[in-house]
């Protein structure tokens, strides 16, 4: 496995800056963020796209830094009710994919997307119960009018460009949140559907990280994986739950909030998670996402750096028992 970092963090640093300071930390691989929710700071598809010499300057960079690309990011809701939403998202999302082919990239990291209920929404509708009777009619008409026939076009455009790789976070607020909807979508687009597993959106929601990543793991779904790390409030969830609406920044307040790597939960339950991902084959990127709001981008990341270098696994896993 390798040791990576979700480049956002460093929006204010150009892209040499940002590859010397990993390197010096002792990172391996760097996941970009070029549209999308992640923005272009670093990387703007938009000009490396038209501009050759940009574009050779920008792949010399990484080249000398020796730094592996894991992913490229372009997080968006494609589906989003607002025409105009959903069309700048999808031309980062097609932008990405561009500029994957140009780097050698196979894999991109995004949401599945959430449409509305019908064609006259103007915002998303995240259905979360079965009932009343609504709800199974709103999920039908989402899967089977928007979601199923966009990711069937999305994948065969991505195939004339190398990208045979769509790495979904399953996150609340979209279609795709949980293992069950991430295979529910692969058995109807095809193999490239796959997981960036994050296990801080799934700790919320009640599952068992593990247990996710055998289960994805006997279908080959996982395709990279964002380390972040969830702390459930056990008093404020006893009262009140774990769905929350309170901003991020009422910590004190919320049933849970992101935490860097080991402030959410402890060594024992991290090395279980690389375990985990060892014993299904995935050899890939654990790639840091800072979003803890209690601590500075560069303390968290330097914390869970530390961190991750205690419970990562670099050599290959052994194919015969030493020991027989």
């Amino acid at each position: 496995m390798k040791l990576g970092v979700m480049a956002v963090l460093f929006g204010d640093k150009d892209l040499k800056w940002v590859c010397d300071f990993l390197v010096s930390k002792g990172v391996q691989t760097i996941e970009i963020g070029c549209g999308g929710f992640p923005g272009k700071a670093i990387c703007d598809p938009d000009v490396l796209l038209n501009d050759p010499k940009a574009l050779q300057e920008f792949k010399d960079t990484l080249a000398a830094s020796g730094l592996e690309i894991s992913a490229l990011s372009a997080h968006g809701n494609y589906l989003h009710p607002n025409k105009e939403v959903a069309a700048q998202f999808e031309h980062d999302l097609d932008n990405a994919i561009r500029l994957a082919k140009e780097l050698g990239v196979d894999t991109i990291n995004c949401f599945s997307g959430c449409p509305g209920d019908c064609e006259e929404s103007k915002y998303p509708n995240w259905v979360t119960c079965a009932w009343p009777n609504d709800f199974p009619e709103i999920l039908k008409w989402q899967w089977e009018e928007k979601l199923i026939p966009f990711w069937k076009k999305k994948v065969e455009f991505a195939k004339a460009y190398g990208v045979n790789k769509f790495a979904f976070e399953m996150h609340p607020g979209f279609c795709v949140y949980n293992v069950e909807t991430l295979l529910k979508l692969r058995a109807a687009v095809g193999p490239e559907i796959g997981a960036n597993f994050d296990p801080s959106h799934l700790i919320w929601q009640g599952v068992d990280p593990v247990a996710a990543i055998r289960a994805l793991g006997k279908e080959h779904a996982i395709f990279h994986f964002h380390a972040k790390d969830t702390k459930i409030d056990k008093y404020n969830t006893a009262v009140n739950g774990v769905l929350d609406t309170k901003n991020f920044s009422d910590e004190i307040n919320r049933s849970w909030i992101f935490r860097s790597v080991g402030y959410g939960n402890d060594y024992a339950y991290w090395k279980d998670i690389v375990s985990a991902l060892r014993m299904v084959g995935y050899e890939g990127a654990l790639s840091i996402e800072h979003e803890d709001s209690l601590l500075t981008p560069l303390e968290g990341l330097d914390k869970a750096i530390s961190f991750l270098k205690e419970v990562l696994v670099y050599q290959p896993k052994m194919t015969e028992m030493w020991w027989n």
